[in-house]
């Protein structure tokens, strides 16, 4: 069930604003690989390990950790029956009013209000609701992460200050809104990709909003904050750089999550990628793509897409950014930088150069 509403103003998804990548290989060698090793592979690889089963968070970097608050605003927005409760909520609750309901769109508060009634009584949405509220009737599990996410961020970056966090029902509207302030999420977005309600966006992008993304998608939201870039690149490589590094990020933050929660791709997916990395990297040396400036060259191997077709049907999208990141973790290890000192470089080109970065010879 796609369920589509009218009368608030829809934010863009900040998933899609800040997660695009593609990929590059030989397409009967990729389909062979890939197969084979989804028969025999049981350990999952990514930039550096996918297997989190042993993994163990930094205590030291949990020491600034602080007791944070979901507040969950569809529960009151949605048993405001008057508009007079509804103006009740939008002045208790003026960070999300401005940021996520479409202030800006109406002539004043009322009509806001007046729409937002309407709106939570529709029987659509009433029922989006109950799905919502038995799906995420227990938040802990996510509260428990951010607290943790927030706790590394600190111990890198002491200035960065916990900001609010709240969950609405949009009814698709929105997925989720971030600042330095404020997070609003829409619960409504991360049921599981096989629930009857789902956000009007392609499968390939749906199987990526459920409940085990949602905290890497903030982390690599705020990612971007910290993230210097040169605006006078405008290469392929300083997509890819740009990219790398913000999953570069989400990874040191988010230590013990598996890849495949921060890329989007499945574990076979990723496997696959290992497995063809020197086919990825012969494309774009051969193709000399890593200087490339059409941006709608660019976007075959950055944007959003089901497949990366300049390579392989069965090369997952993105794939310059999953490139990337190894570059980007190559730099880091070779420079032995900390977090902060890598997202400070902004020069893509010195940082691929410094990279040393050469594909893995896969074992035989």
């Amino acid at each position: 069930m796609v369920l589509k509403l009218e009368g608030i103003k829809a934010e863009n998804s900040m998933f899609c604003r800040i997660v695009l990548v593609s990929l590059t290989c030989q397409k009967n060698k990729f389909m062979y690989i890939r197969f084979f090793v989804v028969l025999l592979v049981t350990v999952l690889f990514s930039c550096q390990s996918s297997d989190t089963s042993t993994c163990a968070l930094d205590e030291d970097r949990l020491e600034g950790r602080v007791e944070l608050t979901i507040q969950r605003l569809e529960q009151s927005f949605f048993g405001a029956k008057t508009k007079e409760e509804m103006l009740a909520l939008l002045e208790k609750y003026p960070e999300v009013t401005s940021r996520a309901l479409g202030v800006d769109a109406y002539p004043n508060m009322d009509s806001l209000a007046g729409d937002l009634v309407r709106l939570h009584q529709d029987s659509s949405m009433q029922e989006l609701n109950k799905a919502v509220a038995k799906e995420f009737a227990d938040l802990s599990d996510v509260k428990v992460e951010l607290e943790q996410a927030f706790a590394y961020l600190k111990s890198y970056y002491p200035d960065f200050k916990e900001p609010k966090v709240f969950t609405y029902v949009s009814g698709f509207g929105f997925d989720l809104i971030i600042d330095e302030e404020v997070i609003v999420i829409g619960l409504d977005y991360f049921l599981p990709s096989d629930h009857a309600f789902q956000p009007d966006i392609p499968r390939y992008l749906a199987s990526r909003y459920e409940r085990k993304y949602l905290v890497p998608m903030v982390v690599l939201a705020i990612s971007s904050r910290y993230n210097k870039i040169d605006p006078k690149e405008n290469t392929l490589l300083a997509e890819m750089v740009y990219y790398g590094k913000a999953y570069h990020f989400v990874k040191s933050i988010l230590p013990c999550t598996s890849d495949q929660y921060l890329i989007g791709y499945t574990p076979e997916q990723i496997q696959a990628c290992w497995d063809n990395e020197d086919i990825i990297w012969t494309h774009f040396i051969e193709n000399e793509l890593l200087f490339e400036t059409n941006p709608f060259e660019i976007r075959k191997y950055i944007g959003e897409a089901p497949a990366t077709d300049a390579i392989s049907a069965d090369a997952p999208g993105r794939i310059g950014r999953w490139l990337g990141w190894n570059i980007v973790e190559e730099f880091a290890v070779q420079q032995d930088l900390s977090l902060p000192e890598v997202m400070l470089e902004s020069d893509a080109k010195k940082l691929f150069k410094d990279s040393g970065y050469r594909p893995r010879i896969p074992e035989n």
